[in-house]
């Protein structure tokens, strides 16, 4: 271990030195119990974060070790044992009776409006825009917790921040307990709490063996959870979505309470209403959620605008609401405001330049907020030209243009004549609103109406998948072929429920190791291995290298 690493040691030695000192002297206090603990552990999270953060984005080290993080989960995992041995029944039932607004309160701030987690879209300078306009709380971007664990570079630009920047939650998403809470650990001084996501229904949550698809897991997701909340100075939350049956969820939510989460969101949709299928989220499965337990819940689904989200604080009795597609449409919901889309665009670009996102993350910002703009017919070259470039000097002018387009119509100099379309739109385009999406049985009618319109016509087919979503027809073709191959079924079933030998994720049947990619290669480079499922030739690459030399030296001896 270098000097450097013993630092680090010393330092999160120290830090939970400090945490169960404030443990034990708010024990012996009577008067000040359960309280006066989560006060004096909020206050060293604080502390720790006024020391990290500046008014400039926060510089995160690389130097993390794995020795470091084993060393910081004893020490952690000690601090709490010592800080339980000396509770009294008198404090333990304190802790019962405030367990509800602890986090909710000391930690968070007593939020009502919450930025969701969402992946290439909840970065620093979008949270930053939300937080001007009214948001409480907010949440960064899905991160994967092994990614982050070994890579910096993912590190460093996940956890960018500025001291504006608070209250923070770090989502995490994995199936590994260990992997999880090393990523925790290197995030816990850069936010207030950590957020396990166990409510992501996209294919790729379902190959990589996460989000919503642990929830038929329980047993992992209770270790998983537990593991995390022993170990870990700030609270630990759960974003789930709900199961059709309201009394299963109600368990659900149970079960990860009595695991050790702090406070949950309910997304009150299935794992299986997304794209065409959304659907209508359900409040009676997060009401029934709320009532069954001790700890804060904040709702998810159905929020368009701000009296959606105080109805859903009435109806259902939640702490808080979370936007998600609400927000990124206008990021002035919590105001209750339909603002001109420049205006939130400029400001946006403007926290940019401040803050750089990658050109992905603003242009699709960009669409969103001139969502109902651009699918007018005269935006067209707006529209491609938005597409089509990458510079902060190309996303400017195409908002200069789209404002200077409807800027008249906006001030009532010229008079808004509004096309005849299916959008139903009860606002101008030029305002940022919701999007409104159709329900399921709209887009089943609406598939049924196509398919009879092409039958005789010789315009390009187009092609869909179980689900009603668009794919090409070689994709479609391929789902036919597996659908006449009897016996090739069980493999493709197989690809799903096989894991590597060596950690929790899904094994690539190609590789001639029986292990993930991350496995095959670390195998490969230890033990000087190839792979030719995965394209790995350290082995060759590695003899190659040495025949280089050997001619290369040989070529001096004769000069």
């Amino acid at each position: 271990m270098n000097q450097k690493e013993k630092n680090s040691v010393a330092a999160a030695v120290a830090i939970a030195a400090a945490a169960t000192a404030a443990a034990a002297a708010a024990a012996a206090a009577a008067s000040t119990t359960s309280t006066s603990t989560n006060t004096s552990i909020a206050a060293a999270t604080t502390t720790t974060t006024a020391a990290t953060l500046t008014n400039q984005p926060t510089t995160v080290t690389d130097d993390a070790s794995t020795i470091t993080v084993q060393q910081i989960v004893a020490e952690s995992t000690s601090t709490r044992m010592s800080s339980v041995s000396v509770n009294t029944s008198d404090q333990l039932a304190t802790d019962s009776a405030t367990s509800e607004t602890n986090i909710w309160e000391n930690v968070l701030s007593s939020p009502r409006y919450v930025v969701a987690p969402m992946v290439d879209a909840s970065e620093l300078a979008w949270r930053l825009l939300s937080r001007r306009h009214g948001a409480h709380l907010c949440y960064t971007p899905m991160l994967h917790s092994s990614v982050f664990c070994r890579d910096p570079k993912y590190r460093r630009e996940a956890l960018t921040s500025t001291v504006e920047d608070r209250p923070l939650i770090v989502q995490f998403c994995g199936n590994d307990p260990n992997t999880l809470l090393e990523a925790a650990l290197l995030a816990e001084p850069y936010c207030d709490a950590v957020d396990i996501n166990i409510g992501c229904p996209q294919a790729i949550a379902k190959r990589g063996r996460y989000g919503a698809f642990l929830q038929d897991d329980w047993d992992l997701l209770r270790r998983i959870v537990s593991t995390l909340s022993k170990s870990l100075r700030v609270p630990v939350t759960c974003k789930l979505r709900v199961f059709a049956e309201i009394d299963k969820t109600v368990k659900y939510a149970q079960m990860l309470e009595t695991a050790g989460a702090r406070l949950l969101t309910v997304h009150g949709r299935t794992r299986e209403q997304k794209g065409p299928l959304t659907g209508i989220a359900s409040w009676d499965h997060i009401k029934a959620v709320r009532q069954a337990v001790t700890i804060p819940v904040f709702a998810n689904g159905n929020i368009q605008c701000l009296q959606d989200i105080e109805r859903c604080i009435e109806e259902t009795g939640v702490h808080g609401v979370m936007s998600a597609e609400g927000n990124l449409y206008n990021p002035y919901i919590f105001e209750a405001c339909y603002p001109p889309s420049w205006e939130p665009a400029l400001e946006y670009l403007d926290l940019v330049e401040r803050y750089p996102a990658p050109p992905s993350y603003i242009r699709g910002h960009l669409f969103k907020l001139f969502q109902h703009t651009l699918c007018l017919a005269e935006n067209k070259e707006e529209r491609e030209n938005l597409a089509r470039n990458s510079t902060m000097e190309s996303f400017r002018n195409v908002v200069y243009a789209l404002r200077d387009r409807y800027l008249p119509y906006h001030e009532g100099r010229l008079i808004w004549q509004e096309e005849m379309s299916d959008h139903n739109l009860k606002l101008p385009p030029w305002l940022c609103q919701p999007y409104i999406r159709h329900l399921p049985e709209e887009n089943i009618q609406k598939l049924e109406i196509e398919k009879i319109e092409t039958q005789n016509e010789t315009v390009k087919r187009k092609f869909r998948d179980e689900e009603g979503n668009e794919i090409s027809r070689k994709r479609l073709k391929k789902l036919k072929r597996i659908a006449r191959r009897p016996n090739r079924p069980a493999i493709i079933v197989k690809r799903g429920s096989d894991l590597c030998c060596d950690c929790p994720n899904p094994v690539s049947h190609k590789c001639v190791h029986k292990l993930c990619r991350q496995c095959c290669r670390n195998k490969c480079f230890t033990e000087n291995l190839d792979c030719a499922g995965h394209r790995n030739l350290t082995k060759t690459r590695r003899q190659m290298a040495i025949e280089f030399a050997a001619k290369r030296k040989a070529i001096q001896d004769k000069i």
